[in-house]
């Protein structure tokens, strides 16, 4: 509990208002896969969770020990209420639950979208911090993420430009700087293939063609039909043809597939954030 006084009123802001608590949640349960990730990389279980998207690292939440409440777009507000849990959380894909959620027990936001990933991600960690009075462990695994961005913006310095892509059903989409994916350039420094990625496609999935005259030195590869379960390997069987054979990436052996499940499920948790600059890191250091 907390020190000192165990009445003190627990108080953090959030993406739809302020949470307010009288004492540290023994229950919980999230909506939010970044924000299961983020607690279990500090040290908080969970009760309840959607368990269909649950990654491979964290399979232990996939167990009937937990309690599964619907879907990370629809939640079972039967069984969350038959729960009584201390505290709800949503974010992103679920946010939109987030009234009916809070009629039922306190619920809070944990949402990160746009620019300044990390500064969110870092926000989002010293929020569970003050909830769940782990301020110690928060800041030891950000100074260590801190120290990993460091390094991944060293490398980036020589390392040429990038495109990020996104592969499903068979189409492609560019992402740039700024967008979902965008953090690569952002805030580990890769220099982007394309100044303005939403002028240059409309947001309209792109060509083979498109890919070669852009010609980035690196790409960066999410597959999504892998991410959502529906098969693996499309991505690498996609871009196995004689156009793609032609770009630098290529040649250089410098296409690179990124965890699909961390970069497009989880997104923002702490655990999947490190292993995604983890993977950035191993990518660059290779080619030194």
């Amino acid at each position: 509990m907390l020190s000192f006084n165990s009445h003190a009123s627990i108080t953090t802001n959030h993406a739809q208002g302020v949470l307010k608590l009288d004492a540290v949640p023994q229950k919980v349960v999230t909506f939010d896969i970044a924000s299961l990730d983020t607690l279990n990389t500090i040290g908080v279980e969970v009760a309840g969770l959607p368990q269909a998207f649950v990654p491979d690292y964290l399979s232990q939440y996939k167990s009937s020990k937990y309690r599964n409440v619907g879907s990370l777009f629809e939640p079972n507000y039967e069984a969350v209420a038959s729960m009584q849990p201390d505290l709800i959380i949503v974010a992103n894909r679920s946010a939109k639950a987030f009234k009916p959620l809070n009629n039922i027990a306190p619920t809070v936001d944990m949402t990160v979208w746009g620019p300044g990933f990390l500064n969110q991600i870092r926000n989002v960690a010293r929020s569970f911090a003050v909830i769940f009075d782990k301020s110690d462990i928060v800041e030891q695994k950000l100074a260590a993420l801190d120290k990993k961005v460091q390094h991944a913006n060293a490398l980036s310095k020589e390392a040429g430009n990038g495109l990020i892509i996104l592969t499903s059903g068979g189409k492609i989409s560019a992402y740039g700087s700024g967008s979902r994916f965008g953090w690569l350039h952002d805030e580990l420094g890769m220099t982007p293939a394309i100044k303005d990625v939403k002028a240059a496609t409309h947001g309209d999935p792109i060509s083979f063609e498109f890919l070669l005259k852009t010609n980035p030195d690196w790409l960066f590869v999410v597959d999504r039909d892998s991410a959502i379960g529906q098969g693996s390997g499309g991505a690498k069987s996609l871009l196995d043809n004689p156009i793609v054979h032609k770009m630098n990436a290529y040649q250089n052996d410098q296409i690179i597939y990124l965890d699909p499940t961390n970069w497009y499920i989880v997104m923002s948790g702490l655990t999947a954030v490190e292993t995604g600059i983890d993977e950035y890191i191993n990518a660059l250091q290779k080619s030194h």
